[in-house]
């Protein structure tokens, strides 16, 4: 029969009960769960009146209490801990484990904590967690109950332990960022079909227009936006936005440009391009930061006279190729909006057949080729030229043909939107 030793009883009773913490805290858990978990564990295992986990904040290079546990935990949690300062500071700093059996004779003890939290720390164990070389924190167990002293043996079970929280820590913190980043991606799935719902799902019947337009986002949402709106039944209203940034930021602001045209068209019966351009423009001003803002254009077409107005608030140069090869630049109109009030100009120009417009946001002249070189401002126009007895939505696949190989494969930086107005 074999005797076993009550010290061989003892290391096994811990050994098991240190792989069953193991099991436990390897568990995908949320992150705070998983935290009381280690601290509730290694109080028990340690046989300690209290423990704490202090988390690194690399950001701010200082340890902070995450988790306190024992009769007065709760005074402690709010403390900051800097590096180099104080026990578990040293422990981070040095990347080294104590064991301190009088805490106050330790010169490095920061009593603060003790004043606090109105306990008194007498001895402890205190270990820093450290994963793959990166230091996720430092775990302490403090008073060993019933008056005894932490052992060497204790520390080296302390520090088996600390390595396997280190790592499950750093597990579930990825876990988390797959689980955030996976609910802003449906978030974001669901703002572009938001996002797409606001672009004309057709365009009017025209007799005397041959329309082709398109946006393709660099990311998921953007910040370029067009449509189209009938005025009245003689006068069509085009419109193209490029709002400053990208993602999320600019597209509230297009959501804020859509709904302000709907609400617009609905509250007036008489419709004026100046007028409705400093409307819009008032409301952008009232609605979005001082770093915000959209450069647009505007061309109100007049189906009877063939007369269209433009204003082109801060936007990329609109052109119009006449049939007799002559190319006008639409320039005139005034400052971005979102900026400032501003008193807008229209300029008229007069259509005539075959005449093309095309209207672009500077995703087009600044797409990239993984060289670094801009696709510039030349080469849409001199396609248009080429192919101008072509209907527009051809017109316009040979323009994205020639962008997209141009940047051959590159990540796209920025929204691209592009149309191609024919008169007929």
């Amino acid at each position: 029969m074999t005797v076993v030793s009550k010290e061989s009883e003892n290391i096994l009773r811990e050994m098991s009960y240190v792989t069953q913490i193991t099991q436990s805290i390897s568990e995908d858990k949320p992150l705070d769960v998983l935290l009381n978990e280690i601290m509730e564990s290694c109080k028990l295992l340690m046989n300690a009146e209290a423990s704490s986990l202090l988390i690194y904040d690399e950001a701010e290079d200082h340890l902070y209490f995450s988790i306190a546990t024992g009769e007065k935990g709760e005074g402690v949690k709010n403390i900051i801990c800097k590096m180099g300062e104080g026990i578990a500071g040293w422990v981070a700093a040095n990347r080294t484990p104590l064991l301190i059996e009088d805490c106050y004779e330790d010169p490095r003890f920061n009593r603060e904590f003790d004043m606090q939290s109105n306990f008194r720390t007498k001895s402890m164990l205190c270990v820093p967690m450290i994963h793959r070389e990166k230091l996720i924190g430092v775990i302490q167990v403090i008073n060993k109950r019933h008056g005894e002293i932490f052992t060497e043996r204790d520390l080296n079970i302390f520090q088996i332990l600390s390595s396997q929280c280190a790592i499950s820590i750093e597990n579930a913190r990825l876990i988390n960022v797959r689980i955030q980043q996976e609910a802003l991606n449906r978030e974001l799935k669901t703002a572009r079909e938001i996002q797409q719902n606001l672009l004309p799902s057709k365009f009017p019947e025209f007799k005397d227009i041959d329309v082709s337009m398109i946006l393709i986002p660099a990311k998921q949402i953007g910040g370029d936006y067009y449509n189209i709106y009938t005025v009245i039944p003689d006068q069509t209203l085009f419109f193209i936005c490029d709002v400053s940034g990208k993602s999320i930021s600019a597209a509230l602001i297009v959501s804020t440009i859509f709904s302000s045209i709907i609400t617009y068209f609905k509250l007036n019966k008489e419709f004026n391009l100046i007028e409705f351009v400093k409307c819009l423009n008032n409301v952008l001003i009232d609605s979005t930061t001082d770093e915000k803002f959209a450069t647009c254009w505007f061309g109100l077409y007049n189906h009877n006279d063939r007369k269209l107005h433009s204003i082109n608030a801060g936007h990329n140069t609109i052109y119009v190729f006449k049939k007799n090869g002559e190319k006008v630049e639409l320039n005139d109109g005034g400052l971005m909006l979102g900026c400032v009030e501003y008193d807008f100009v229209a300029e008229e120009i007069t259509m005539e057949r075959d005449d093309i417009l095309f209207l672009y946001t500077d995703g087009v002249p600044e797409a990239m080729s993984k060289s670094g070189e801009f696709y510039g401002d030349d080469r849409g126009p001199e396609l248009i030229q080429k192919f101008s007895d072509k209907p527009a939505n051809i017109i316009l696949k040979n323009i994205l043909r020639d962008i997209e190989q141009f940047t051959a494969g590159a990540d796209q930086s920025d929204d691209i939107t592009c149309g191609i107005l024919k008169i007929l």
